[in-house]
């Protein structure tokens, strides 16, 4: 086996003089560093400053690897050593979260993370106010970085960490792609992968698989504008692709631009994606199409809804007064006609001429009123195609009726896989903490929570988004295991992120509040390790863009 320091016999002598007779080999301390050796480093810029990353500086430490080629070193392990991560001198240009690759004795190249970046100085107050004054005055400093292990793959292609320690003096090198792709587990182009973008300061493809998203659930999380409807735009781009079913309730029936192509991406960033229009892919449905003019109108027959169901639409706090009275007439209506509607059930209500019934008749000529109810209602082979997405456009229905809704659907859904009668899908909910809540209970909560804890069993898969982590129920939010992050920056929903998802390491509430827009924290799947990426550009167009109260361009 190579060893570390063969590569280091590679370079000059006078630089493996200079890495034996380096004094912060141990712990270093400022005050040991004299004024005759200052020592220099390259700035170091955090990756939440800009989406896309700097270019770097050539290192002056470069060795060469039969199997990865040159290697650029940018720093030396020093100090005291674990398995799990180290600290290390930086001689070169990395910013905090990259990835670095050490040659362990035993175990061979091993991927490791920059997780925390600190430059020391000999800067003291005196110091800084004679500067302040305009006297020159020498700062020596030194960049130090502590890095989490990774791992590598071992005989069995598992991914396994280190038994043994790095020794202290080994040089750590900036990772290439190649071992990134082989530690994590990156496969691109893969069949079943759905490409959401690269991962951040490479040029390696992020693709999440398919049948995981599906099995597992999906979460995508981030503050107002912090770009969750565009991702999962992406997300629902690449479904349609691969020709996976696909509903989506869509509140502000955003989804429907979908038909359009996007705009050719801007930047030097190199995507690979051309602008595209998903038309011949899009089917969609509203109760309301005034307003959404280019949508089926969604008819639901009574036929399939209970008395109590009923009753849960209106505004009547105590239902059980209602119930004997209601079911009686429903069962009244079934009695003389096979497809009946509310007017049908009020006729009947009213001849019973009992003026007790009063308000309830007053509540179901409202739900009338809202036209969502038809003797015939949308069929569901209508409803559901096989290959297709279909968007239940909520935009302009009152909140109650949309609770109904999205819980009719879910239920039909997951009933029908249930037997088969419907395909293998996706249900995307837009705004979840409406539909499941944490606190409250919407009609909807636990037929959501059902398919989340039992809707991979038959193929049913459930992707949750929401501005507000920590209003989702904890029960649906917890059955999510692949996470999809963008900013968040309020405490109670950092505190929701950590506290109910996997993979979440330590630490990383930090990271996700400084997270640039462009940029998203993915875990879960197939990515067994939390992976920033830079989120690629739509194919079609966005819907969700913000209006501007005053044009910007005139």
């Amino acid at each position: 086996m190579q060893t570390n320091s063969d590569f280091i016999e590679s370079g000059s002598r006078s630089e493996n003089k200079e890495l034996e007779e380096d004094t912060l080999a141990n712990e270093p301390e400022m005050d040991e560093v004299g004024e005759d050796d200052p020592i220099e480093a390259e700035p170091v810029v955090h990756p939440s400053e800009l989406a896309m990353p700097k270019p770097k500086a050539r290192s002056d430490h470069v060795v060469h690897d039969e199997k990865y080629g040159d290697m650029e070193g940018i720093g030396i392990i020093y100090g005291n050593v674990g398995t799990a991560g180290f600290s290390c001198r930086l001689i070169g240009d990395i910013e905090k979260m990259e990835y670095v690759m050490v040659h362990h004795q035993h175990d061979g190249w091993t991927l490791g993370q920059i997780v925390d970046i600190e430059r020391k100085t000999d800067l003291t107050v005196e110091k800084a106010k004679r500067l302040s004054d305009g006297a020159a005055i020498d700062i020596d400093e030194i960049v130090i970085a502590k890095v989490d292990v990774v791992g590598f793959r071992d005989d069995r292609n598992l991914l396994q960490v280190p038994r043994t320690p790095f020794k202290a003096g080994d040089t750590v090198f900036r990772a290439r792609d190649l071992l990134i792709k082989e530690v994590i587990g990156l496969k691109e182009d893969s069949p079943t992968g759905a490409y959401l973008g690269l991962l951040f300061g490479h040029d390696i493809r992020v693709e999440v698989d398919i049948n995981s998203m599906v099995q597992k659930h999906v979460c995508i999380l981030a503050k107002t504008g912090g770009g969750k409807s565009f991702l999962c735009g992406d997300l629902i781009e690449e479904l349609m692709k691969h020709d996976v079913t696909v509903l989506v309730i869509d509140p502000h029936g955003e989804y429907g631009s979908m038909r359009e192509a996007g705009s050719k991406p801007k930047g030097a960033r190199d995507f690979k994606v051309e602008p595209r229009s998903y038309a011949d892919k899009i089917m969609e449905f509203s109760t309301d199409t005034t307003a959404n003019p280019l949508a089926k109108p969604l008819k639901f027959t009574l036929a399939n809804i209970e008395a109590r169901e009923l009753l849960g639409l209106t505004q009547i706090k105590n239902g059980k007064v209602f119930l004997t009275a209601l079911r009686k007439a429903i069962d009244s209506v079934k009695s003389v006609k096979k497809d009946y509607g509310l007017k049908d059930i009020i006729a009947m209500l009213e001849a019973e001429e009992d003026t007790a019934n009063n308000s309830l008749v007053a509540e179901l000529e409202y739900l009338n009123e809202v036209n969502i109810f038809a003797p015939m209602g949308t069929k569901i082979d209508e409803l559901v195609v096989k290959g297709k997405m279909t968007i239940i456009n909520l935009r302009g229905t009152p909140p109650d009726i949309a609770e109904l809704i999205v819980n009719r659907l879910a239920t039909a859904m997951f009933e029908l896989r249930k037997l088969g009668k419907v395909p293998p899908m996706m249900l995307v909910c837009e705004e979840a903490h409406n539909w499941c809540p944490q606190q409250g209970l919407s009609a909807s909560s636990k037929i959501l929570r059902t398919i989340a804890a039992e809707g991979r069993k038959f193929g049913l898969g459930l992707t949750i988004i929401s501005q507000r982590a920590a209003k989702i129920d904890k029960n649906v939010l917890s059955q999510c295991n692949t996470q999809m992050i963008l900013k968040v920056t309020n405490p109670n929903d950092l505190k929701a992120i950590t506290n109910s998802l996997e993979g979440i390491a330590d630490g990383m509430d930090e990271e996700i509040q400084r997270l640039p827009i462009g940029v998203a924290l993915i875990v879960g799947g197939n990515i067994q390790n939390p992976l920033f990426i830079e989120v690629r550009p739509r194919e079609s167009r966005h819907g969700g863009e913000s209006v501007e109260i005053i044009p910007t361009k005139r």
